[in-house]
């Protein structure tokens, strides 16, 4: 399990993932961004704790005392797992859907570098250069999402408004990925199904309590609105849940850096998601871009 299990979970978590975003862009449309973010952790939270339940059940394990790392960076994942959620749905009122994703997928490359300086997370030249390509072929479709691909225009493009927001939420989901698996791992246990579970509830209690309480001080007025969109909430918070357990165990499992460089497949996903699902049109340029992600994760499997 240890040494393909945590691909298999990657490509779980990006599958839901991808449908949980989108079902958050739709909920944007009766919500704000953080109404969208809030209803994530508040309608995962019970299936997290069932999950954590039957773990529990089936090993017959009891809640360990709370370390210091454990609860350090459970807190910094939390927080900036909010503000990443934010950040990315508020980006999909600049752009599309499959653009917004491309912009926050730069976050593969920030968990590498980030991972390697701060977090001890040593990667070979190989896995670096699968990240390199992978994320090169997500810029090249955003940049294929546009006719402006000269000159300063192209400049201009690339440090645009809609650029600043998605490489900040990049920046905040690999923090976040980072300190989750350090969380983890806090506890010295080899027992990862039920270590992940428990950063997993433990990061959704805070989160709830977070964004509850903002919504109720700044907007308590779209309460009844997330109940009565309560079949989408709870699609969004099923989903949430899902892909929370496969990111969470997988990244116990394995490096950060390598589980997000995997996981730039998402932006696949998204295209197909995009294009059917939103009818939104895609370029024929965006093909060398698929080509190079597809390039970059091949490129991982077979040096990591």
């Amino acid at each position: 399990m240890e040494n393909w299990g945590w691909i298999a979970l990657t490509l779980f978590a990006v599958l839901m993932q991808s449908v949980r975003t989108a079902g958050q862009r739709q909920l944007t449309k009766h919500v704000d961004a953080m109404g969208a973010t809030m209803v994530r952790f508040v309608f995962g939270l019970p299936f997290a704790l069932i999950y954590l339940g039957l773990v529990m059940h089936w090993q017959g394990v009891s809640l360990p005392p709370f370390n210091q790392d454990f609860i350090v960076f459970t807190s910094i994942a939390a927080v900036l797992q909010i503000i990443a959620t934010v950040l990315l749905v508020y980006l999909f009122s600049l752009r599309n859907f499959a653009v917004g994703i491309t912009y926050a997928r730069i976050e593969a490359v920030l968990t590498a570098i980030i991972g390697s300086m701060f977090f001890g997370e040593l990667i070979g030249g190989g896995v670096w250069l699968a990240v390199i390509v992978s994320v090169a072929g997500v810029m090249m479709l955003s940049v294929a999402r546009s006719s402006d691909v000269d000159g300063a225009r192209l400049i201009n493009k690339l440090w645009s408004k809609s650029t600043l927001v998605g490489v900040s939420s990049g920046l905040a989901f690999a923090i976040c990925s980072l300190s989750l698996r350090r969380a983890s791992l806090s506890f010295g246990s080899d027992d990862y199904l039920f270590t992940a579970g428990l950063v997993l509830v433990s990061t959704i209690l805070i989160q709830c309590v977070l964004t509850v309480g903002y919504m109720a001080f700044r907007s308590a007025h779209q309460f009844p609105v997330v109940i009565k969109q309560w079949r989408l909430s709870l699609f969004v918070g099923v989903t949430s849940a899902l892909g929370s357990i496969g990111w969470f165990i997988a990244m116990t499992l394995e490096r950060a850096t390598y589980v997000k460089a995997l996981g730039q497949i998402e932006f696949l996903l998204a295209l197909a998601i995009s294009f059917f699902f939103f009818k939104e049109r895609t370029s024929r340029l965006e093909l060398v871009g698929m080509v190079l992600v597809a390039a970059g994760i091949v490129l991982l499997l077979v040096y990591g």
